[in-house]
């Protein structure tokens, strides 16, 4: 199904789309997408979304099993509190990527902003991750709790800053952060431990990067020159001791 989003006011954008999802269409082509909201918010099962320009704040929130590919770049709050489904974004994205993130994949093959997976975790059987070919901002994995992310630093426009901004890692409690080659010092949040990979780290790592390189066309050999290393929690109760004494 072909849909014109040019000049479509984004509650009416998203009120097609349910009515066409709750007559049987599973498959989605959007074009002239100029920051409308809320894009598949809240769909469940099989569905398949290929959306052209720039998607508005909080695409795919609360998003359980479809499939978006988005060709450009994306704005804040993308797969907000998903719980399920892959998000394939061939540019960049802006400020807190999978927040509170409890299941699914976002693979994005630029630059990220502030804040991306905040707050992420794992739930039962789900694992999200989030791979991000680029560089990010400031407190990426701020207050993490499960899941994986795995910056790359390689697909990037801002070939002269850091890997990541300030402050990665603040408050994380659990999951794991993957870069690949160095990590500033300066840069982490405090109480983290700065580790090699191992195998399983690797296999985890492998993986997600194969579905990365099919994705945007980019060489896994290449990916894999440089080590990864694993940035971790010291404990699940990384401040314990400044509420409760331990």
């Amino acid at each position: 199904m072909l849909l014109d989003a040019d000049n479509v006011y984004y509650r009416e954008l998203n009120q097609q789309i349910r009515e066409l999802v709750a007559k049987g269409e599973t498959e989605f082509e959007i074009v002239n997408v100029r920051g409308q909201r809320y894009i598949a918010d809240g769909l469940d099962g099989d569905l398949k979304f290929l959306i052209h320009g720039v998607p508005g704040q909080d695409m795919a929130a609360f998003m359980r099993g479809p499939t978006i590919r988005v060709e450009g770049n994306v704005q804040d709050g993308v797969a907000n509190t998903m719980d399920e489904g892959l998000i394939v974004i061939n540019g960049m994205a802006g400020d807190v990527v999978g927040y509170a993130m409890r299941g699914g994949k976002v693979l994005i093959k630029g630059d990220v902003g502030y804040r991306v997976g905040i707050h992420m975790k794992a739930y039962k059987e789900k694992f999200p991750v989030l791979v991000v070919g680029g560089k990010a901002g400031d407190f990426l994995g701020e207050y993490m709790a499960g899941g994986a992310i795995i910056l790359l630093g390689m697909i990037t426009g801002k070939p002269d800053a850091p890997i990541c901004g300030r402050s990665m890692g603040t408050g994380m409690h659990g999951g794991v952060i993957y870069v690949r080659g160095e990590i500033p010092a300066e840069q982490l949040g405090p109480n983290l431990k700065v580790e090699p990979v191992d195998e399983e780290d690797m296999k985890l790592i492998t993986e997600n990067l194969e579905q990365f390189c099919k994705e945007f066309g980019v060489d896994l050999k290449a990916v894999l020159t440089e080590p990864f290393q694993r940035v971790k929690p010291f404990s699940h109760r990384p401040y314990g001791n400044l509420y409760v004494a331990c």
